[in-house]
């Protein structure tokens, strides 16, 4: 029996694969009242033959890890959609993010209690990407919560 192979949509998200590195802007908000500058560096790897991109997060603020993430992108054949499983070091638990690929930018969204938020990927320059992560009380009116403009290492 032959097993499955990664698909054209599976393929897509290897432009995220690489050691990434830049500079990251948090804005105000009810978690930093202040916002500031901080340092990102991404770690993605291809997993699971193909199927998924595996990505470790840290940032670095003033010196120190302030925060760390762990996220699994896949494509949900049946849904037709991206998802992305978010974990992170707010202790918050499991996110799940939906969405899709428009030409080389990846937008995806996910609801909690608070509300929603949206992570976009511009992975449109080889070499850089960058992110934008947005949050909405209501899906309407969204507040950019952070950006981060990132170089593959190595």
């Amino acid at each position: 029996m032959d097993m499955p192979k990664p698909t054209d949509a599976h393929r897509k998200l290897q432009k995220l694969v690489g050691n990434w590195k830049g500079d990251e802007q948090l804005y105000p908000s009810p978690w930093d009242p202040k916002g500031g500058p901080a340092v990102g560096r991404v770690q993605n790897r291809l997993a699971l033959d193909g199927f998924v991109v595996i990505q470790d997060y840290e940032q670095e603020r003033n010196g120190s890890v302030s925060f760390r993430g762990h996220g699994v992108f896949s494509w949900d054949a049946r849904g037709q959609c991206y998802v992305m499983h978010w974990f992170d070091s707010m202790g918050t638990g499991h996110e799940a993010y939906r969405g899709q690929f428009q030409s080389d930018v990846l937008t995806l969204t996910s609801r909690f209690p608070q509300g929603q938020s949206r992570a976009v990927f511009d992975l449109s320059k080889d070499g850089h990407y960058s992110f934008r992560m947005d949050v909405s009380p209501d899906g309407n009116q969204w507040h950019t919560f952070m950006e981060g403009n990132y170089s593959r290492e190595g």
